[in-house]
């Protein structure tokens, strides 16, 4: 399986969004009920570190960084949103996309990503441990899904491994 990972552009809008829209419908990605419009989207997503997944020039996954925080001091820490389609999990995909963006977000700068996983979704779990990332915390009833049940998340976060951030 021959995989390219590029930036993301806003012509890939309509492959992120039924990709996310799958996420959305499992109820294991997102507290999302709906995907967004492309400028909302957009605006609460940093402009760098975007990328999608193609094999055969068709998107199959893509991963954003999110700002936590508008404090300067929190300027090099993000949130990472990877999402991958249904037909193409346990190919590899993932692994490749958040290997990638691990890389690129340490050359933008960024010395810290964290994620936001709903404890059952294992596969999400299973890998951002596999690509680094450790569990540093666990919110109880963080919030309420589509159905109005409260669920709770994982904290799991990775550092930059590059000596300018240690």
């Amino acid at each position: 399986m021959e995989l390219q990972i590029r930036e993301m552009e806003e012509a890939d809008w309509n492959d992120v969004c039924r990709i996310y829209q799958h996420g959305i419908d499992t109820n294991l990605a997102t507290f999302a009920t709906s995907c967004p419009v492309y400028t909302d989207w957009d605006r609460a997503h940093l402009k760098k570190c975007r990328y999608v997944i193609l094999q055969e020039k068709t998107v199959v996954g893509w991963a954003v960084l999110s700002p936590v925080s508008s404090r300067c001091v929190y300027s090099g820490v993000a949130e990472i949103s990877i999402y991958i389609d249904e037909k193409h999990k346990g190919m590899g995909v993932g692994t490749k996309l958040m290997n990638h963006m691990i890389q690129e977000s340490e050359k933008n700068g960024f010395w810290l990503i964290e994620s936001l996983i709903f404890q059952d979704n294992l596969a999400s779990l299973r890998l951002h441990e596999k690509c680094g990332f450790r569990e540093v915390g666990y919110r109880e009833k963080m919030g309420k899904d589509k159905y109005g049940t409260w669920r709770s998340v994982v904290l799991m976060e990775k550092r930059s491994s590059l000596n300018e951030f240690n």
